[in-house]
């Protein structure tokens, strides 16, 4: 089904000094879409971020964000929502104050400023909605932001490592909101180092290496393109295993995990592509072996960021 883009930028360059950080991005997302963006710290992701919210400019390149071309002053259409660096809020207020003093600044109508305890309900916050905000952990804070995107009915959300300092409960409330809003047509734009949000999240992302693209299209070719990675396995005869393993074309037991080495004598951990993979999981069968646990070590989204970015990590701030 086709679905027009909600953001279309092409050779998009900006500059702060000296200092590029973003050399010539493209970007496109789709209306409907959650679209992971990702990539070590100074990356660039934060600027990209700022510029879909309006809260920097361009220095060259085009940028369309809901059928409407940015120029060169700090606005976006109406429509868009989220929040870079985390949500803005008043301390003093307690969460129902913070979202209707939001509506009231933005002009809301009397219809839309009752959309404040829904808000709070869809992100489980309702129990405390009259709680101030000063004693609210960081995960709460994250989801009260999303709550006040949420008053807007936004057609295109922006959204920081939304799970930062979220407990299961507040993960699951706020994948929730996500999923729905796409459903519905919103697209979402999501920066995340969390590689199991991306997963469970994003159809689509664009990782970013020292400002520049290194990777977009669909979750499920990026991790394709991961390759050889390696697997943790686990079954009812663990000597048996590692013996199936060591005759399996394509396949070996990885360097210092050989099962008189180990610590763990049940798990057994082997490297290789996924045919290799199939063929012991038939040959386990044939052998008459149990297999209770075959799941790669490092997931593969994450093996695939690491040889595209590169394993190191820079300690410096991301612009």
């Amino acid at each position: 089904m086709h679905r027009s883009p909600a953001v279309r930028g092409r050779g998009i360059r900006k500059s702060f000094g000296d200092v590029i950080a973003l050399d010539g991005v493209d970007l496109d997302v789709a209306s409907g879409q959650v679209h992971g963006l990702v990539g070590p710290n100074g990356a660039g992701k934060t600027t990209l971020l700022g510029l879909l919210l309006g809260l920097a400019v361009a220095d060259s390149g085009r940028l369309e964000i809901l059928g409407t071309p940015v120029g060169r002053t700090l606005s976006v259409p109406d429509g868009v929502a989220g929040f870079v660096d985390g949500p803005g809020l008043y301390p003093s207020l307690t969460a129902r104050q913070n979202l209707s003093a939001l509506a009231s600044l933005r002009g809301y109508d009397a219809g839309r400023t009752a959309g404040v305890d829904d808000a709070l309900e869809q992100v489980g916050l309702t129990d405390v909605a009259d709680d101030r905000i000063r004693g609210f952990s960081l995960g709460m804070r994250q989801r009260l932001g999303l709550a006040a995107a949420l008053l807007t009915t936004p057609r295109l959300l922006v959204l920081d490592e939304p799970a930062n300092g979220l407990d299961p409960a507040g993960k699951r409330h706020v994948h929730r909101v996500i999923n729905g809003l796409a459903a519905e047509g919103t697209a979402v734009v999501l920066s995340s180092h969390r590689m199991d949000d991306l997963a469970a999240l994003c159809s689509e992302v664009t990782i970013l290496a020292t400002g520049r693209v290194v990777f977009s299209g669909p979750v499920s070719k990026l991790a394709a393109e991961s390759g050889e990675l390696d697997y943790r396995l686990r079954t009812s005869d663990p000597a048996a295993a590692h013996q199936v393993a060591l005759d399996t074309p394509g396949l070996r037991v990885a360097p210092g995990h050989d099962r008189a080495e180990r610590q763990d004598a049940d798990v057994l951990v082997v490297h290789g592509p996924v045919p290799a993979l199939d063929e012991l999981v038939r040959r386990l069968v044939r052998a008459d072996v149990a297999v209770r646990e075959l799941a790669p070590v490092v997931a593969p989204l994450e093996a695939a960021f690491l040889a595209l970015t590169g394993d190191g990590q820079s300690d410096e701030e991301e612009l």
